[in-house]
């Protein structure tokens, strides 16, 4: 059974609430409710954080190490800013596939580039809550196809 992290950003805390146009009317709780659900149906342990603090995900991703074997990331707006989350991500060493509610190439200039997803091992965007079981999906395809390789 493969054990996953889901590390929900900054500004996440505030889903349902927070620009329900753009990001919908869905809680973080009931994202979280939705992928345990799928994750039990995926035969996979769910284990879920969120905060609004950079040095938090970074301690997140270095303590998935030997807990988990890959992580479903939501980084918020620090997909854009964060060169040492993308540090982390590179030296943890743990697969990580970056998710967003929204399509972030579609909205302003500065959001087209993402910092994280090259170190990423996919990206799921423009889907709203959906982006998440998606790439809940995809990262227990990969954890499994590597298991059997």
């Amino acid at each position: 059974m493969h054990r996953v992290l889901v590390l929900h950003g900054p500004n996440l805390n505030a889903l349902g609430e927070r620009e329900p146009d753009r990001y919908g009317r869905l809680t973080l709780a009931e994202i979280d409710q939705r992928l345990r659900e799928l994750a039990a149906e995926l035969c996979c342990e769910l284990e879920c954080l969120q905060t609004n603090h950079e040095g938090v995900l970074i301690d997140a991703l270095y303590r998935a190490r030997g807990r988990a074997q890959g992580v479903l990331m939501n980084p918020g707006g620090l997909t854009h800013t964060s060169v040492a989350l993308r540090d982390a991500i590179v030296a943890a060493g743990v697969p990580v596939v970056e998710v967003h509610l929204s399509n972030p190439p579609a909205r302003e200039a500065f959001r087209s580039a993402s910092l994280v997803s090259g170190a990423a091992v996919g990206t799921v965007q423009g889907f709203g809550p959906d982006s998440y079981l998606l790439g809940l999906r995809a990262l227990v395809g990969h954890l499994q196809r590597a298991s059997h390789a």
